[in-house]
């Protein structure tokens, strides 16, 4: 067979299988001569792999992982391979790849046609759905068990991950919380200056904390602190396949590692909303105390304008809040794949998705609490 100025060729002379490659192999074309060479060693073994490449001129890692693999090939079958006339400038990658590197390398893969890009979006979408549900499914029985009978809970892990959820968070809440307040009496100061309403910047700003912001920001605070922090223990125990040994222990890993996360969730999160608020409120009284308000004066517009359904409704969102943080963290944890980036991701995925529940799950409240009159 002669060679192919353009292809890869494969040529069978008995138990000796020959490779001509073409002047250019770069990644696209790879692919294809990676699916022909599956394809010629499927069913034979050749005892000698002789490549020939003494026309090839340009080529990329692709190129020289196809060397690589068929070099491997052969030592794996304990079976000779050749390379003759491959160009100086490829030989030290090749070296490199075949000497000095351990990885191993596999074909690129083909790329996908429209039809294959869905049928593959929509099996990983379903996958995703089915482990969701089972997870949702799992954590909601187990916390309600664990609910019923407390002495299922893992106590330690609840105090332990309370103190780092929750008193180690105490002082950038508690700044954020000041700052937040003292911003937004100056900002809005500033236009009811113009009517001599000074003194309802107390309202305004009791208001927007007890109602919205406090237990708003709060939960943003935890899903970049706390839920990337469960997501990255669970990730790296995935990794380390410690969440595997659990399993093979008899030790479920929803009871066992994620009631306790969740529980300090819910406890730790009203907590900090309420730390949020009166920080926020220390904030705005200073503002009006510069303006020459008495504290008194703002201490009572603060109780004119915030009732008990204000806070409690407030308290209330912080703790689907603090559920929906726990939750993603540990489910994000739990989703984490092999490879070195994976806790990376896994950490970034819990935090974005934890940001976007918390605004819809906070929509969600604004309308409600409008229809119902709060």
């Amino acid at each position: 067979m002669a060679e192919n100025a353009r292809s890869t060729s494969f040529l069978w002379e008995g138990s000796t299988l020959e490779v001509y490659l073409p002047e250019v192999l770069l990644s696209h074309q790879t692919a294809e001569t990676w699916a022909e060479a599956d394809s010629q060693l499927k069913n034979k073994s050749p005892q000698l792999i002789r490549v020939i490449a003494k026309k090839l001129k340009n080529t990329d890692s692709s190129g020289i992982s196809f060397l690589h693999f068929l070099k491997t090939f052969q030592e794996n079958k304990h079976n000779r391979f050749e390379l003759h006339g491959l160009n100086e400038k490829f030989q030290y990658s090749y070296k490199i790849a075949t000497e000095e590197s351990k990885a191993s390398f596999r074909p690129p893969e083909l790329k996908l046609g429209k039809p294959e890009e869905i049928g593959k979006f929509t099996i990983e979408y379903i996958r995703e759905l089915s482990f969701l549900i089972s997870f949702t499914g799992e954590l909601t029985v187990s916390f309600w068990k664990s609910v019923f009978r407390p002495s299922r809970i893992r106590w330690k892990d609840v105090f332990r991950v309370s103190e780092a959820m929750g008193v180690n968070a105490f002082p950038i809440i508690a700044m954020i919380g000041f700052l937040l307040g003292l911003i937004m009496s100056f900002q809005s100061a500033i236009p009811m200056r113009r009517f001599g309403a000074e003194i309802f910047v107390a309202n305004l700003v009791g208001l927007s904390l007890f109602r919205e912001l406090g237990p708003l920001m709060t939960a943003f605070i935890l899903s970049g602190r706390s839920g990337s922090a469960f997501a990255a223990e669970l990730g790296t125990m995935k990794v380390s396949e410690e969440i595997d040994a659990l399993t093979t222990m008899g030790l479920p890993p929803v009871q066992f590692l994620i009631v306790p996360r969740l529980v300090a969730s819910l406890l730790m999160t009203p907590l900090l909303t309420v730390v949020f608020n009166l920080f926020g409120l220390i904030g705005g009284a200073i503002v009006l105390l510069s303006f020459g308000f008495p504290l008194v004066t703002f201490v009572n517009q603060v109780n004119i304008a915030v009732g008990f359904n204000d806070i409690a409704g407030g308290l209330l969102k912080s703790y689907f809040f603090g559920m929906i943080i726990a939750a993603i963290g540990c489910y994000r944890g739990l989703k984490t794949t092999t490879g070195a980036g994976a806790v990376g991701e896994s950490t970034t995925a819990a935090v974005v998705g934890s940001i976007i529940l918390v605004s819809i799950l906070d929509g969600i409240f604004s309308i409600v609490y409008f229809y119902l009159g709060i």
